[in-house]
């Protein structure tokens, strides 16, 4: 049973890197991305 468990969660583990990497890749959320950062990189601390 806990071999069949691991085996789903590294699935699921995969299937969920394949689309981090996906969204990543778009242009739209790359520029999201460089924002969020300008704009952590820019607040006053």
């Amino acid at each position: 049973m806990a071999f069949l468990r691991n085996a789903l969660r590294t699935g699921v583990a995969l299937k969920a890197a394949e689309v981090v990497k996906r969204e990543a890749s778009k242009p739209e959320n790359q520029r999201k991305a460089r924002e969020f950062a300008e704009k952590i990189r820019n607040r006053k601390r």
